[in-house]
This record gives structure tokens, sequence and C-alpha cells, in this order.
């Protein structure tokens, strides 16, 4: 009896992991506003994987032939501050049809063959210089960075009222050559510049 109760408190919290992730994968599949509605309890780092998730499904990226048949790579650009969340996130999941996967880079020249890159608190002394080297690539840009927008970053994920949300700079999104869909924008509590293009 002992020994059955002992196995039950090891694996209680490997149950409690699972479920966390099986409820947060059902809020990464779910829509953008769910996520915006997000409960407090959900670590902030895990919304913004969530959130990650979900934006290469509502960017239009430039169409290329070698693009069709490679994986949809999020990359992590500094420190990696997920935990696993993301890569379980993404395990097993698509996006039109390209299986998804994740990179950890140290430098930005590594950033060739990704669709996403995250950079992280750990980069803000070299943002500019990340930025620059990143500028009208065809990259989605995305940072919980103060002041990213400010210095050419595509999306900033923001905490109002103890829930992540995030704002845009389109000027820098049409540089890039990509377009944003509409509802990606609904949710988005700022939007810098006037969208020229958008995904439909």
């Amino acid at each position: 009896m002992q020994e059955s109760r002992a196995s039950n408190e090891v694996i209680k919290p490997w149950l409690f992991r699972a479920c966390y992730l099986a409820c947060l994968l059902l809020v990464a599949q779910g829509s953008l506003q769910c996520l915006a509605q997000s409960t407090p309890r959900v670590a902030t780092s895990d919304v913004e994987a969530a959130y990650l998730y979900n934006f290469g499904k509502f960017v239009r990226f430039p169409n290329t032939s070698e693009q069709a048949s490679a994986p949809f790579v999020i990359c992590i650009l500094g420190e990696d501050t997920f935990g696993g969340t993301l890569d379980s996130i993404i395990a097993n999941e698509s996006i039109a049809g390209r299986k998804i996967a994740s990179r950890r880079l140290t430098s930005p020249a590594a950033t060739a063959g990704c669709q996403i890159v995250f950079i992280a608190q750990t980069e803000e002394p070299r943002l500019a210089k990340d930025l620059a080297l990143l500028e009208k690539s065809p990259i989605l840009t995305v940072s919980d960075v103060d002041g990213f927008l400010e210095h050419g970053g595509m999306i900033q994920f923001l905490v109002q009222n103890n829930r992540v949300r995030f704002g845009v700079n389109l000027s820098a999104v049409e540089q890039g050559g990509l377009a944003l869909s509409s509802e990606l924008l609904k949710v988005a509590v700022r939007v810098d510049s006037v969208p020229a293009l958008e995904a439909r």
C-alpha cells in the first residue's frame, strides 16, 4: 500500500504537467480572442508560446517553391524561457500543410529558414543590431522586450491587467513583405501605421 502511495506521489506531477499542456494546446488551437482572454493563472511564457504558434496561422508569407515542402520554423534568438512548452504545443501540428519545427539561435545571422523569430530578453543590449540584420527579411519578428516596436520589431507582447496581449508595427511587417490577417489585427491592443496589404 505504501509503495503504491509513493508511486502515485511521483506520477501526480507528471499527470498535472500533461493535463496542463493539453489544456494549453486547446487554447493554442482556439481563436486569438480566447488567448487574449486567457486566465492570469497561466504563466506568461506559456501564453506567449501559444501565441507564437497561432501567429503563424494569421500571417501571409511570400510564396517560394522551397518553402512549400520545408518545415515551418519558429526560432528563438537568445535565452529560451519557454521551458519546453513551445515544443509541446507544436508537436504533431502543422501550418498550411507544413510541419512545424523549432530552433534555438545564438546569432541573428543564423535565421535563414526561420518564419518566426522570437527575440528574447537577453538580446536587449543587441536589439537594434539584431533588428537591423533582420530588416526587410520575410521573417515575423516577435519579442517582449520594452520598446520593441519602436526599434522596428513587428509584434511585441504586452501585459495588461495581468493578461498577455500584443501590439503590431505594420510598417515593419510590410517592409518584410508580410501581410497580417484582419483577425490578428482585431485582437491587437496597439497597431502602428496603416496596413498597405492584408491577408484575406
